[in-house]
């Protein structure tokens, strides 16, 4: 990236601290994020993509806590701000938009109310009028049908899928800078989801702001964003532009990903591939490569052993892409070779 970043993540760690043991759920990962770019961030369940993104905003829930690392965010490290400042920060130069808009919204207050509430808050100078006007613009841009109506309803009076689209107009009111979306679609149905992707387009357009896209849909990364990381065992395994990593993914674990989403485009439906074993126990995370046990190209590739006793690290192996593989090399070249 050519000009400074907009956040940088510096060798995070966040650990939870059991009764019995210790879970390293984010393991030293680093990234950047430039100003106006939508990145996907994308792995399994359990890899420490949302993790990730409540440390950002320093919302682990107990007993988790960020051991080790920085986020830089506007030349201020995140994590050594006081409450007060990290309370003005969210939501109005950084916004989450969580999967669960049930556990997220509060019960006993209208959502048209909590929109309200998140804009005085942040800009008092607002006149009501205004801030009324921006609310439900936002529930019309969502796709809430009658959003004066449904601005007056209790989140348990909403639909599920209502329930996300007035959490998403929450988020997106302030034109923050950095939107973080942790499955944003996922109550909503194709159609809607497809909306509201569009949305967070137009809101970076319009806002300048950058999107942090936490997804499984594959599909979806490929059309909307400009960069992919890949997580896998609390850390990130590839990063690339997105053209360059679903025409020449290096790890052996995207490729996996890739290869398991089914075609578009097939006359008969073929047999869904899918990536054999488990995650390693984050407990205790193996030595080398964390996705040596199920990888099928391990014994191919040459030197099983390195695999397994030697950590290969994310290093770069293109320009803007970087790989955690002791034979991403060999992979790109496969890539090249069978396109």
């Amino acid at each position: 990236m050519s000009e400074a970043p907009l956040l940088a993540v510096e060798d995070l760690a966040v650990e939870f601290h059991l009764r019995d043991c210790i879970v390293r759920a984010v393991d030293g990962v680093s990234f950047a994020i430039a100003p106006r770019e939508f990145v996907g961030l994308v792995g399994e369940s359990g890899s420490g993509k949302s993790i990730t993104l409540l440390s950002i905003l320093r919302l682990v829930p107990p007993p988790g806590r960020v051991s080790t690392g920085r986020v830089v965010f506007g030349g201020r490290d995140l994590l050594s701000l006081d409450r007060a400042t990290m309370r003005q920060i969210r939501g109005n130069q950084i916004a989450l938009i969580p999967a669960d808009a049930a556990a997220s919204l509060n019960p006993v207050t209208r959502v048209g109310d909590q929109v309200l509430d998140g804009i005085h808050s942040h800009q008092p100078s607002t006149p009501p009028g205004e801030a009324r006007h921006r609310m439900l613009d936002m529930f019309r841009r969502v796709g809430l049908p009658l959003p004066e109506m449904r601005a007056r309803r209790y989140p348990h009076e909403l639909s599920g899928g209502m329930q996300q689209r007035a959490l998403i107009a929450s988020a997106l009111v302030l034109g923050p800078d950095l939107i973080l979306a942790d499955e944003p679609t996922t109550a909503l149905d194709v159609t809607v989801g497809a909306q509201i992707l569009r949305l967070l387009l137009s809101v970076r357009d319009q806002f300048g702001s950058a999107v942090v896209f936490v997804t499984h849909d594959l599909a979806s990364v490929a059309e909307i964003c400009d960069r992919v990381l890949v997580m896998y065992a609390g850390r990130i395994v590839e990063a690339a532009p997105v053209r360059e990593l679903f025409a020449r993914p290096a790890h052996p674990y995207t490729r996996a990903l890739i290869a398991s989403v089914p075609p578009l485009r097939r006359e008969r439906p073929a047999a869904l591939k899918t990536i054999a074993g488990a995650p390693p126990d984050p407990r205790a995370w193996p030595p080398g490569c964390r996705f040596a046990e199920r990888c099928e190209l391990r014994a191919e590739l040459g030197d099983p052993e390195r695999c397994t006793g030697e950590d290969p690290g994310l290093r770069p192996v293109a320009s803007g892409h970087a790989v955690a593989c002791h034979f991403a090399e060999t992979q790109l070249q496969s890539s090249e070779s069978n396109p």
